[in-house]
């Protein structure tokens, strides 16, 4: 089962949450409980679990800090955050953090089944195409390997083609063996690969949006823009004015 820390400092709130839903249900359990986010991390940095579901506004550690200063310990954890409608711009920072969701106070049943359900269904994927390729024949991994090497050191000109070439296979064989040993679309890669990159650009100033844009293989800024918007929620440069004011 997923293992899973609840951290708010409302005591009803966070003993409803962790003690009457049905958290088995989801394959999910629940290992701790704490008031506030100084609490949490030292727990998490001797237990890492799977997911972390915490309140933003806490004494001592609020809940953004607490995701901040875990994802240097635990990388791999998914975060989930309890938000009051007033709180929405904190939650909004929360996403460029690497939070997977946000629930909405007062919490409802249906809203924490479709946000888990969903996080659920993407640490099983994500679990299960690891397993493939740490199963796979040296030679076989060799070439998954060979092909996200390139990708992350040519992502602003590569081509399904272009990598297909350098590891002497065709493009269309490549691209359905990529997915079916990863479970991940080569063009999904590719494009995460790219927006990864033009985040830590912008985060790093001195460059433009334009700029950042034809860093990663953006021709058209518009082009660019309406990707970054889709991937992170945000404008590129909202991005890095939130990133900024962390």
């Amino acid at each position: 089962m997923y293992q899973m820390i609840v951290v708010d400092d409302e005591a009803e709130l966070r003993e409803g949450i962790s003690n009457y839903f049905p958290w088995e249900s989801l394959n999910i359990r629940v290992t701790g409980i704490f008031e506030n986010g100084r609490t949490a991390f030292a727990y998490l940095k001797a237990h890492p679990v799977d997911i972390v579901l915490t309140d933003i506004r806490m004494p001592f550690m609020d809940g953004l800090e607490l995701i901040e200063k875990a994802k240097a310990v635990s990388p791999s954890t998914c975060y989930v955050i309890l938000s009051g409608y007033r709180e929405f711009e904190y939650a909004k920072k929360g996403l460029l953090l690497g939070v997977k969701d946000y629930i909405l106070k007062p919490t409802k049943y249906s809203q924490i089944y479709e946000v888990f359900s969903r996080i659920t269904a993407e640490l099983d994927h994500s679990a299960s195409a690891q397993r493939q390729e740490e199963n796979l024949p040296d030679p076989e991994r060799s070439v998954i390997s060979s092909v996200k090497k390139y990708i992350r050191t040519h992502y602003a000109e590569v081509t399904l083609d272009g990598v297909a070439e350098y590891v002497h296979l065709n493009p269309y064989y490549l691209s359905t063996f990529f997915k079916q040993q990863t479970g991940e679309k080569f063009s999904d890669y590719v494009q995460r690969v790219k927006m990864e990159a033009a985040a830590s650009l912008l985060e790093r100033g001195g460059q433009n949006v334009k700029e950042v844009a034809e860093a990663v293989g953006y021709t058209n800024p518009n082009s660019f823009t309406r990707a970054f918007r889709q991937y992170y929620q945000c404008n590129p440069k909202d991005y890095r004015r939130m990133k900024q004011g962390l």
